[in-house]
């Protein structure tokens, strides 16, 4: 580990170039991002302060800090949680075991709602249901990029909706989200949206058994699985969607890969939705399920 390396002087530089290595070879999910996040939360700086003074020494009680958190790292800690914050869709959410870690290909969702608000005719005040909100990611970026949307966020955990409303006030953005618990569409009453968007549970059963340890182990199995086929909660998202869409208003979820074809033969046979398609995500990957009310 770092104290054992036969360095004089433990730079920022030094200590990033050090870490990222070992977390690569370990496995760690991003370990460059990983190695920023973890000596940023040390040093008590942001992370573009390592690069400002690349050279600055690390004390030795910082290396001492450090050092523990990478050793919980590479034992499968969540780094996000080592640290209580997640970087997504240039904000820095709180995060803790309740709430899932938001990952980059929930940021197409987010990005397809923002771009079809702002160029389609009657979308520019949107009304928007956010199912199963966890940390708040999606309700959050959408309040801050859509200044007349207005927001519902469910969640079946009251953990997760507190961490939700947390994250909206550090943003300035909870005067315009509702917070509401409950299962799936059932908070939603009899209210229509312009959008349902959704980053359900997905993974399969089978799939479950080759997710990373630092996942399966920390973050909440609840927001995670989806049953024998994975579908379970994204399943009655679709058939119910139709429900609560406005005219032409969009479902937007997102869904593994490997489900592609099963989600659009899904929303091609639901009743009032047509024009279904899927959005691949930053790594071309199909995972953003994009449905229209007929």
């Amino acid at each position: 580990m770092i104290h054992a390396m036969a360095l004089d002087i433990w730079t920022s530089r030094a200590l990033l170039q050090w870490t990222s290595r070992h977390f690569e070879r370990q496995g760690i999910d991003r370990p460059r991002l990983a190695a920023e996040m973890l000596l940023a939360h040390v040093l008590g700086v942001d992370r573009l302060r390592l690069y400002m003074e690349p050279d600055r020494p690390a004390s030795e009680l910082e290396r001492t800090a450090y050092r523990n958190l990478v050793e919980r790292a590479v034992a499968h800690e969540p780094v996000d949680y080592l640290v209580g914050q997640s970087p997504f869709f240039s904000m820095m959410l709180s995060v803790g075991p309740a709430v899932l870690i938001p990952r980059p290909s929930t940021e197409t969702v987010l990005e397809h709602v923002i771009h079809h608000a702002r160029h389609v005719l009657g979308f520019h005040a949107p009304l928007i249901a956010d199912i199963g909100t966890g940390s708040g990611a999606i309700a959050i970026g959408l309040a801050r990029h859509l200044d007349q949307a207005k927001i519902v966020a469910t969640d079946i955990s009251p953990d997760a909706l507190k961490v939700a409303h947390d994250n909206a006030v550090s943003y300035g953005v909870d005067t315009r989200i509702e917070f509401c618990l409950g299962d799936l569409l059932e908070p939603l009453g009899s209210r229509q949206f312009h959008y349902l968007v959704s980053n359900p549970p997905y993974i399969s059963d089978e799939e479950w058994a080759n997710v990373s340890p630092n996942v399966k182990q920390q973050e909440p199995a609840i927001a995670l699985r989806g049953g024998p086929d994975g579908l379970r909660f994204v399943r009655p998202l679709i058939e119910g969607a139709r429900r609560f869409l406005a005219n032409s208003g969009q479902l937007v979820l997102e869904v593994a890969a490997s489900q592609k074809s099963t989600v659009l033969q899904l929303a091609q046979q639901a009743k009032g939705l047509e024009n279904a398609h899927v959005l691949v995500d930053h790594e071309s990957l199909p995972r953003v399920l994009v449905v229209d009310r007929g």
